[in-house]
């Protein structure tokens, strides 16, 4: 049997929607069409894929199965196109990373010119992306690496863990706060509040808590980085969360104070995540060691 890369596309898509009506507008095609070329598809195969309902679809086991091997031949599809791009431009690798907001703005930064210099015929394309796209993106091949603030438990996913780190709130030394060695978050909840722009991870996870206590966050102003939020934050425009690595690499110059969350989700464990039984090129396989060794010595001289 021969399946095209569009086909193939629209039954994952469908596949996660639940629906192809869904699925048809995630791919950018009528409903007719998408429901024709499923149909063929269903043809191809001998087998019905899908069980319509009355609201949306679901896979049949013979769905399950297309739908696995569907993200494979894709995944060796894309692969073949980068590494036939890669040598017709003289690269030796090229490595698609989704991370969240921290591993955006905090972690790859400090860890890619290190990596970038040591591997000069690599190249890194980097996007940021919230921790449940991630996880859809590394399965459908759109990015070779993934890095997320929990564990990801899901089939045909490797997660590896590389770091951890806490959340804190930081304070203008002059603020009421500043003599508390310790915080409730939902005690802060009066204050204004310094945070990053709206799509970031830590914005839409800090809603998710403010939700579950009736009183929303008073963002007064939100910033693309951690380092801008901890200048403003030390200009007296309010109070912010930030993650303790970033709070201390601002405290020595910036009139702030760490204040330390009671929180349980305060502390956040970070893994990169690829595929599952699918080796990494070698080129890739560096980044993730570059990542581990990082924050390694960073925890060495901490504890020094």
């Amino acid at each position: 049997m021969n399946f095209n890369a569009v086909d193939l596309r629209l039954f994952i898509a469908i596949a996660q929607k639940s629906s192809i009506t869904h699925g048809a507008e995630a791919r950018h095609l009528s409903l007719a069409a998408a429901s024709a070329r499923v149909k063929a598809l269903e043809d191809a195969a001998g087998v019905p894929l899908l069980i319509r309902k009355a609201r949306g679809v679901k896979l049949t086991p013979a769905g399950e199965a297309f739908l696995h091997h569907a993200r494979a031949i894709l995944r060796q599809t894309e692969a073949l196109r980068a590494e036939l791009n890669e040598y017709s431009r003289g690269l030796r690798g090229h490595v698609r990373v989704h991370a969240n907001t921290t591993a955006f703005t905090d972690i790859l930064p400090q860890v890619l010119p290190g990596f970038l210099k040591t591997h000069p015929r690599v190249n890194v394309e980097l996007q940021e992306r919230q921790n449940a796209e991630i996880l859809i993106d590394v399965l459908d091949c759109s990015a070779d690496l993934g890095i997320v603030s929990a564990r990801v438990d899901a089939p045909g996913i490797r997660s590896i863990h590389f770091s951890t780190d806490r959340l804190v709130l930081v304070v203008p030394r002059s603020h009421r706060f500043a003599r508390r060695k310790q915080i409730a978050f939902a005690d802060t909840l009066d204050e204004d509040f310094v945070g990053m722009h709206p799509s970031s991870t830590l914005t839409e996870f800090l809603a998710s808590i403010t939700a579950g206590t009736g009183k929303p966050m008073r963002i007064r102003v939100q910033l693309s980085n951690f380092d801008a939020v901890c200048r403003m934050i030390g200009t007296g425009v309010g109070i912010g969360i930030v993650p303790a690595s970033s709070a201390r690499r601002n405290l020595v110059d910036m009139p702030l104070v760490q204040v330390e969350l009671k929180d349980a989700w305060r502390v956040r464990e970070r893994f990169v995540i690829s595929r599952e039984g699918e080796p990494l090129p070698a080129f890739a396989q560096a980044l993730v060691d570059a990542l581990i060794a990082f924050h390694a010595d960073r925890s060495l001289e901490i504890k020094v």
